[in-house]
């Protein structure tokens, strides 16, 4: 009977060519212990892989929902916090000039126009908000401050309104400097008319932020102020009762436009609660997926610990029979 045997050469590379198996097998073994997550994913699909393409698609498109849900949120918030704060000194000034006493001259009048420009100071910063690095009140002009300064804007109105001699007269060149293309929108607002565009938050939904400072509403306000501010110009030489009228029509004026900003800020208040309801949706919609993905591609622990353990006993193995050929001698042989 014939018998046959592997030379030294040939056991050497059987060993190496075993060893790099295991070696293999064992780190696909431990990355899955480690993951939780199969390493050859088309064998346990058996190449369906449609399904997972689709989750991973979805995942994808979430995260981007994701973003731009941070980016309208983050303006939306802006934007309201602005109007709130618009608001508060439109309540403030109103209230100061619509209770101002009868006996009020001089330098008391002097100083109801000096409070007028402070708020005015204080609307105009706020409308100059930026947000993410970009303005909030200026359209699309995201690099730019949405309005001029005060005094810009005030030099402007007194120009426009040089010409009066009444406080009707004024009160008229004024409404009709800050509706003029030509003059606040031109002159004074640095923006666009031209809103941002909707934020995609979710499949086939958007949601705008589209509020301007020259915004009619915001306009309007900023006319009653500065009418307030400029009352005192001795270039008009009104007198001590026409001063007066023209503040309390200045503070009845902010009274009338509170019902147009209010308006405002629910809308964009209306945004605020769309986004979040979104942003929650798709965070639901984003676990579930997550789920689903690890239904498909999550290993047995306790198979994978086991197997694992196979091929570490394997590999000792292994390496005990290479480390006991390799002192094999003739003369242990024939002992």
């Amino acid at each position: 009977m014939n018998s046959f045997s592997l030379g030294d050469l040939a056991h050497s590379f059987m060993l190496q060519r075993r060893g790099a198996e295991l070696q293999a097998e064992f780190s696909r073994v431990t990355e899955e212990v480690a993951s939780g997550q199969v390493s050859d994913i088309k064998s346990v699909l058996a190449g369906n892989t449609g399904y997972l393409i689709d989750i991973e698609n979805n995942l994808q498109a979430l995260t981007s929902y994701a973003v731009a849900t941070v980016e309208a949120a983050q303006l939306a918030d802006a934007t309201q916090a602005v109007l709130e704060l618009v608001n508060t000194s439109v309540e403030q000034l109103n209230s100061v000039l619509v209770a101002m006493p009868s006996s009020a001259q001089g330098a008391i009048l002097d100083q109801f126009s000096n409070d007028a420009e402070i708020e005015m100071a204080t609307i105009v910063s706020a409308l100059n908000t930026t947000s993410g690095g970009r303005s909030v009140f200026a359209g699309l002009a995201t690099d730019r401050s949405a309005l001029e300064g005060v005094g810009v804007i005030l030099d402007a109105l007194r120009a426009a309104t040089a010409t009066a001699t009444t406080p009707d007269e004024l009160k008229t060149l004024a409404e009709q400097w800050f509706d003029d293309p030509l003059g606040f929108t031109a002159v004074a607002y640095t923006g666009t008319d031209e809103a941002l565009a909707p934020f995609r938050v979710g499949d086939n939904e958007t949601v705008s932020v589209n509020v301007t400072a020259n915004d009619s509403a915001l306009r309007d306000i900023l006319m009653n102020v500065s009418v307030a501010v400029i009352s005192k110009d001795e270039a008009f030489g009104f007198s001590t009762i026409e001063r007066q009228d023209l503040l309390r029509d200045s503070g009845e004026g902010l009274f009338q436009v509170q019902t147009d900003l209010t308006a405002i800020r629910a809308s964009v208040g209306f945004a605020q609660a769309r986004i979040d309801a979104v942003s929650t949706r798709n965070a639901t919609e984003e676990n579930g997926l997550l789920i689903a993905r690890a239904a498909l591609l999550q290993v047995d622990p306790f198979e994978a610990a086991s197997e694992l353990e196979a091929v570490q006993f394997q590999l000792q193995s292994l390496y005990t029979v290479a480390a006991r050929m390799s002192d094999m001698s003739f003369v242990n042989f024939i002992r």
